[in-house]
């Protein structure tokens, strides 16, 4: 079995990396951290305006990954490492705020959303033809999260529920509005 180091960088997808993770080998924990960690911050911070929860939620979440990657069911299972990861830090969050509850301060609002696009939908509408671009543009924010969730992160409908603190049906619906939204728009 070669190491991650031997390895090509993308040779290893990340559902090997937490099986190496599993076996102890600090190298694929730290590939995993290096190719997970700017995605989970970007998501993390669009939930919590605090930087310091957001920090301790990144810590806790790769410690619990380096403890718990044995129990990564994978793709068996219909999870991606991914997901798996976001499930916990969403866990983790969740119990940030948990605790700053207990403590009598209320946790902060979620960062508001910018009047100009992300980054991220930039980027999206960008990498497609301007008629999709603009049909993606016009979508309402809820559904584009939704699609967005789904094709561009490539999550199943549990783990963009999980990620976007909705129930399963809500992601169903709205993926199925947006669906159908960019199909009238490109028709």
């Amino acid at each position: 079995m070669r190491s991650v180091r031997a390895a090509a960088p993308r040779e290893v997808d990340e559902e090997r990396l937490v099986r190496l993770v599993a076996k102890g080998d600090r190298a694929a924990f730290e590939e995993l951290y290096r190719r997970t960690s700017p995605w989970l911050a970007v998501r993390l911070r669009r939930r919590c305006a605090d930087e310091q929860i957001v920090a301790e939620v990144m810590q806790e979440t790769y410690l619990a990954v380096w403890r718990a990657a044995g129990a990564f069911a994978g793709s068996a299972a219909g999870g991606t490492a991914v997901g798996w990861v976001w499930t916990i830090a969403a866990r983790r969050l969740v119990d940030a705020f948990r605790r700053r509850a207990h403590h009598a301060q209320p946790p902060p609002a979620a960062a508001p959303q910018p009047a100009a696009p992300a980054a991220e939908e930039e980027a999206l509408a960008a990498t497609v033809g301007s008629d999709v671009g603009d049909a993606l543009r016009r979508l309402a924010p809820e559904l584009r999260q939704v699609l967005q969730s789904m094709v561009l992160d490539g999550l199943s409908v549990r783990e963009t529920a999980v990620l976007l603190g909705l129930p399963e049906g809500t992601v169903k619906t709205r993926a199925r509005r947006a669906r159908i939204a960019m199909r009238e728009a490109l028709s």
